[in-house]
């Protein structure tokens, strides 16, 4: 029963039935450096990854002059 989380080339298998912010940190992943897609949609930090979920992670850029 997993999930699987990509970013770039890198996968991370992540049990389903934690959330997506769960999973994020369980990979070390920073949540507020992705935005999460399933199937082209975007979901947010408390939905729960569902067995064969595969969820697209794009990576954020921020910052700038201040």
């Amino acid at each position: 029963m997993t999930a699987k989380l990509i970013l770039r080339k890198k996968e991370y298998e992540v049990k389903s039935g934690m959330s997506l912010l769960d999973a994020l940190k369980k990979s070390n992943i920073v949540p507020e450096s992705v935005i999460a897609t399933r199937d082209g949609e975007l979901i947010t930090d408390d939905e729960i990854l569902k067995d064969g979920d595969v969820i697209k992670l794009i990576a954020v850029i921020s910052g700038g002059a201040g």
